[in-house]
């Protein structure tokens, strides 16, 4: 039986964006459009619904840190109810409302949006989810599992990504639905998963995410974690940042 959850994370601007517009919910705590300079690690406990999402406000378009702010605070507020997939479903649809309400309130924030991706930790199983491209991975022995949907077409012949994006929380100019992707799978001791926005994903291919995060130590986990998560964000930044970077490890501990 599962007895806490730990989470390390970081959010950070990148080489080339002059702000953060990406922001973190890490149960009840958010950071919002800010700079983290070293990995921080929280410690819950198992009993209560834990809710850990990474929102990236879209590039191109006004606003985007508050819409990412936005939809962490209110997955934060409801982050206690949040029991199952129905739940979790109906708060991105709420965060979707949410987003477009703020923006019809404000003409210089037209069309403002984000992506979100997250997990929401029960005492038997985990909810995945995601609305755009940010992502979900599930951290195994033999490398990284992707269980979030990317909501972008396929990208052009010689590219290995894509900025383009299908859906997000907000982004037109009118009110237009959304149709999350949500998933539950069982929970154990020692499972990992790894939260983060296309800022880490689009720099870094899978090989050597999954590489430095099994990679072995003989540490303690929580410091693993935390070094795990400033080794993505270091390969990202060697790759040249090209946009903001937020990651969230999530380890289950017995």
């Amino acid at each position: 039986m599962a007895a806490y959850i730990a989470v390390s994370a970081l959010s950070h601007e990148g080489l080339v964006r002059e702000h953060n517009e990406d922001s973190l919910t890490v149960g009840p705590w958010t950071l919002c459009a800010t700079v983290t300079s070293n990995p921080q690690t929280l410690l819950f406990p198992a009993a209560l619904p834990c809710v850990v999402a990474v929102a990236d406000g879209l590039g191109g378009h006004p606003g985007g840190e508050i819409a990412s702010a936005l939809v962490a605070r209110r997955l934060a507020a409801l982050g206690p109810g949040l029991d199952g997939e129905e739940a979790v479903r109906e708060a991105l649809q709420s965060c979707n409302r949410a987003v477009y309400a703020a923006a019809g309130d404000d003409p210089g924030l037209a069309a403002m949006g984000t992506t979100v991706a997250g997990v929401v930790l029960l005492s038997e199983q985990v909810v995945a989810f995601n609305v755009g491209d940010s992502r979900v991975y599930r951290v195994t022995e033999d490398g990284l599992r992707r269980v979030s949907v990317d909501d972008s077409p396929p990208p052009a012949p010689g590219r290995r990504t894509t900025s383009v994006i299908t859906q997000s929380l907000g982004g037109s100019l009118g009110p237009t639905s959304v149709e999350p992707h949500v998933r539950a799978m069982p929970l154990a001791v020692g499972d990992r998963y790894l939260v983060c926005s296309d800022g880490l994903t689009d720099p870094v291919p899978e090989e050597e995410l999954s590489a430095l995060l099994t990679r072995p130590s003989a540490e303690g986990p929580q410091r693993t974690d935390g070094r795990a998560v400033f080794e993505l964000w270091q390969a990202a930044i060697e790759a040249g940042g090209p946009d903001n970077i937020t990651v969230a490890l999530v380890r289950v501990g017995g």
